[in-house]
């Protein structure tokens, strides 16, 4: 076990050397953020306006917390609700900042950005000259220690290798030296939403892992390796769903530091850890949308809890933390297997979930739990500056991770989303660009830009919702390929300039329901979109009849008025809702 002290030896006298590397356990690649530009679509349309959003933070008044602190000049107003020094998580959201800021720098080379990456790099680095402590206050340590001590290290780990920032490399074995004297010496869980100790050790892996791997340096490693939640992972390791009781969100992210574990450690626990946690959470937590956690915990399967939150809670999804937990281990899962199904729950997830998150205000207000009740509205947390700002911005700069993988032989397509790649199969420069308004058309067109002919394998995913086979033409002609719901259909050949892909995937309308005991509780899917009324009545119903025979509104993609019990309702995707009352699940009411 690493001891506190031992962790506090001077970095002279550990070598560090770049970059230490585990042994390759992936069966596909991500792309880099500089290779994927997200270019029309509503998540485009989402990624600019809060790129836009983002780059208007004022550093000032995030750095005057850690300035009071330190005891030096602090101009600018006071952030407020959680994050000042008397805030429910003093300080939090400076390291997701810093990180969600260098992923956009990285992707789009906004020079506004890095410029603000750089400015509060330096400037939080200046607060602890004095004492080492990274720590926004007393607060901050005495409640969320590890919590933010992760959030502070995503943030340096990005600015170096994303912003260039060379002082982050410098900065964050300093912040984790300071930091350690302050958390405990092993890890353990965290206990329901409301009991102290609020704190989250089980968090922490991750990003140890990741330092290890950028500095070479083994302590990170130990210490990594010392806050594993072994008592989490191995009964899902062997098939055991410890899941109901649990903190929601924390116990997802946790299961990227078992991938991380699984990557750089090679034990197959924690492979199997993960993958049996997401199947678990599909069959037994999700809601139609793809969200899971009502009251941020995780209920007991087929009991009636589920279909109980509907009227218990207001507070279904804690939107973008979870959402920004939910896509990291999908991607984990596909590069460590190719399994198309994990794209199948992203898909759901991404549209349903996140895509509907109002927009924030100028002054702390965000969107945080995704309501399903009966006549919702959606709304701002209650406090400014929760925990949601911060994610929210990761999982938008993340948005084009998400679409492509690649192996030796070609590109996986993962997410249909207009966009343009580019990268070099066999040292080939090749962009491929999707043009689409997918989840608002059902047709996708590719095109093939090779400098040279090059043969590679183009995968596309078919989404295991499709109830009518999808179509492929290459060329202008129809293909003759397998395209099994599920599944990728391979296109290999040797694709030369000007060569197009036409993929359609056929919506049709189905109900969810909420759960086994609830068989007559459902919502409405359109392909992968979630539908819910719009303006409703008190009492909805409908039958399947009703719903089949839905009337799509000419030039509103996706919307749509259907036939109740109560008179014809207007139904429209989760995430085109704003402010209007909407409700997600009705009666199944007989044809």
């Amino acid at each position: 076990m690493l001891s506190r002290r031992t962790f506090l030896v001077s970095a002279a006298a550990c070598a560090v050397a770049g970059g230490a590397q585990p042994e390759d356990r992936l069966r596909l690649r991500e792309f880099s953020y500089p290779q994927i530009t997200l270019t029309e679509g509503p998540l485009a349309a989402m990624y600019e306006r809060m790129r836009a959003h983002f780059l208007q933070l004022d550093v000032d008044r995030l750095l005057k917390v850690y300035r009071q602190r330190a005891g030096i000049p602090a101009p600018g107003r006071d952030m407020g609700g959680w994050y000042d020094a008397d805030g429910f998580v003093p300080g939090h959201l400076i390291g997701q900042f810093i990180s969600g800021l260098s992923r956009i720098h990285a992707a789009t080379g906004d020079s506004e950005a890095a410029a603000k990456v750089r400015r509060l790099v330096l400037g939080y680095g200046a607060t602890f000259e004095k004492d080492n402590n990274p720590f926004a206050s007393p607060k901050a340590i005495a409640t969320w220690a590890c919590y933010v001590l992760d959030k502070y290290e995503i943030g340096l780990l990005d600015a170096a290798t994303l912003a260039r920032v060379d002082e982050a490399r410098a900065l964050l074995p300093r912040v984790i030296q300071g930091g350690v004297r302050f958390i405990p010496n092993h890890t353990f869980d965290r206990v329901g939403v409301h009991q102290l100790p609020y704190d989250e050790p089980y968090v922490l892996p991750e990003n140890l892992f990741k330092t290890y791997a950028l500095t070479g340096d083994t302590r990170f490693l130990d210490m990594a390796k010392l806050y594993l939640l072994d008592s989490y992972f191995e009964p899902l390791a062997n098939g055991e769903n410890v899941l109901p009781g649990r903190h929601g969100y924390s116990h997802m992210i946790a299961l990227s530091s078992a991938a991380k574990a699984y990557e750089v450690l090679g034990d197959e626990k924690y492979l199997r850890a993960i993958r049996n946690a997401w199947d678990m959470i599909e069959r037994t937590q999700q809601y139609a949308s793809g969200a899971w956690a009502a009251d941020e915990m995780f209920v007991k399967p087929r009991s009636g809890e589920l279909a109980a939150t509907l009227t218990t809670t207001h507070n279904h999804f804690e939107t973008p933390c979870c959402f920004y937990a939910h896509a990291k281990l999908a991607r984990y899962l596909t590069a460590f297997t190719g399994d198309a199904k994990y794209g199948d729950g992203l898909e759901r997830v991404l549209y349903n979930t996140i895509l509907g998150a109002l927009d924030p205000d100028d002054d702390g207000g965000y969107f945080y739990y995704s309501d399903y009740q009966a006549k919702a509205r959606k709304s701002y947390y209650k406090s400014k500056w929760p925990c949601c700002a911060g994610t929210l911005l990761q999982s938008v700069a993340d948005f084009p991770l998400n679409l492509y993988f690649q192996d030796r032989l070609g590109v996986y397509v993962n997410l249909y989303a207009g966009s343009e790649l580019r990268w070099k199969p066999h040292g080939v420069p090749v962009k491929l660009t999707q043009k689409t308004t997918y989840p608002e058309s059902e047709q996708i067109e590719f095109r093939v830009e090779p400098e040279s002919p090059v043969e590679i394998a183009v995968r596309l995913r078919i989404p295991a919702w499709l109830e009518k086979p999808a179509r492929i033409a290459v060329n202008g002609k129809a293909e003759r390929v397998k395209a099994e719901r599920g599944g990728f259909a391979v296109l290999t050949r040797r694709w030369r300039k000007g060569d197009t892909i036409e993929l359609e995937l056929p919506f049709s309308t189905r109900t969810v329901a909420i759960e086994e005991r609830a068989p007559n509780t459902v919502a409405t899917m359109r392909g992968p979109v979630m539908l819910v009324a719009v303006n409703p009545p008190e009492d909805l119903a409908a039958s399947a009849a009703a719903l089949a025979k839905m009337q799509p509104m000419s030039g509103k993609p996706l919307e749509f008025d259907c036939a109740t019990t109560a008179g014809t309702v207007r139904m429209r995707p989760f995430y085109q809702v704003q402010r209007e009352g909407y409700s997600t699940y009705f009666h199944r009411a007989r044809d």
